[in-house]
């Protein structure tokens, strides 16, 4: 038990100090503003009226050259319509394509999605959702800035407002994990996903790995499968720029959110081989460590050596953690990662429950 344990912790030791590290030690760059693209903005909104209202203004109002916002009305039995008319008579370069009937082969947001990056006429398409607020009126210029004749998809950050509670920390504290995660491998040239969010690549990238017919009985996978497709070690860049952070609203129910997380993971079995043992490798060695270490306080007499291994496995984890959170904004949940880290355990067990069948229709 004891010889597990050290390979357990050796493992995890191995991601946070050969991976995860990475994105604590990564050092921004200033980027150059001189020949910025043209950019088309797609946003799919469902019924978001309070949404469009509040969030709309500050993304057409964006500080850039030249640029468009498509916004994709998906059915919306609200007056979506009727404002986002309202809105194009003040805003030009507002363009709103209104889908009445739904598609019967793709699920999900893939529809709209599609629809919504046929109508880009630029070459660079940056996403994000209707219920996504900007940080400032730079999001799209620093952005849009990492696009070069190498670079051709950007992963940016959309951490989850904050709130009082513990579902609303437990909910930043797992976007923290699944964001140090996709950065991390990246800068490591192992890029595997993106939030579509606030997420940025070529139009052409879309159009060339054709994603969607693939999987289109998936809810989600609208964002990550095409990254996981279309990303490498070269093309691939990020941005942690606080001036990006696209802040996104939680889920205000422990039910609502896994239904949510339920959709999510039924996406990953569609990564990669190489990602999918990577994030298996660290989520089981995870809950490993926590199920070894109860068992060996209990029945063995190696006390000292297994107290010694996990606290070694918490400061490496709490170094990269603090750096890491400071980089991302999420400072205030340093303090309590020991504790959200246990709660991971209940986490893997339902998500891998979750994982059997999936039973919600909609995508937003």
């Amino acid at each position: 038990m004891l010889i597990i344990f050290i390979i357990v912790v050796a493992v995890q030791l191995a991601f946070y100090l050969f991976f995860f590290s990475r994105l604590a030690d990564y050092e921004l760059l200033s980027p150059s503003y001189n020949s910025l693209p043209s950019v088309s903005i797609v946003i799919c909104a469902h019924d978001e009226i309070n949404s469009i209202k509040k969030n709309l203004p500050s993304i057409l109002g964006q500080k850039y050259p030249e640029y468009e916002v498509i916004v994709v009305n998906d059915n919306s039995q609200d007056d979506s319509e009727m404002v986002l008319m309202q809105m194009q008579l003040k805003y030009p370069h507002l363009r709103v394509r209104d889908i009445r009937n739904s598609s019967k082969v793709m699920r999900g947001k893939k529809y709209p999605l599609t629809i919504g990056i046929r109508a880009a006429s630029y070459d660079y398409v940056l996403l994000t959702d209707a219920d996504c607020s900007v940080s400032s009126d730079y999001w799209l210029r620093d952005m849009a800035a990492l696009f070069n004749s190498k670079k051709e998809i950007i992963l940016g950050y959309a951490p989850f407002k904050k709130y009082p509670g513990i579902l609303n920390r437990f909910i930043r504290y797992e976007g923290f994990i699944t964001a140090l995660q996709y950065f991390s491998f990246a800068l490591s040239k192992m890029p595997f996903m993106g939030v579509g969010r606030n997420l940025a690549y070529r139009k052409q990238l879309f159009f060339d790995y054709n994603i969607y017919p693939k999987y289109p009985q998936l809810l989600s996978g609208d964002d990550d499968l095409l990254i996981n497709a279309a990303a490498n070690n070269i093309n691939t860049d990020i941005q942690i720029r606080n001036s990006t952070f696209m802040h996104s609203e939680p889920k205000k129910s422990w039910e609502e959110y896994w239904l949510q997380k339920q959709r999510h993971v039924s996406t990953s079995k569609y990564y990669r081989l190489p990602h999918k043992l990577f994030l298996f490798a660290f989520a089981f060695t995870n809950f490993l460590t926590y199920l070894i270490l109860l068992v060996c306080l209990l029945y063995t007499s190696f006390l000292f050596e297994v107290l010694l291994l996990f606290i070694l496995r918490l400061v490496a984890q709490g170094i990269v953690f603090k750096t890491a959170m400071k980089k991302l904004g999420e400072e205030d949940l340093f303090l309590i990662f020991p504790f959200m880290d246990i709660l991971f355990l209940f986490y893997y067990l339902k998500l891998f429950s979750s994982s059997i069948k999936t039973k919600s229709n909609t995508w937003n």
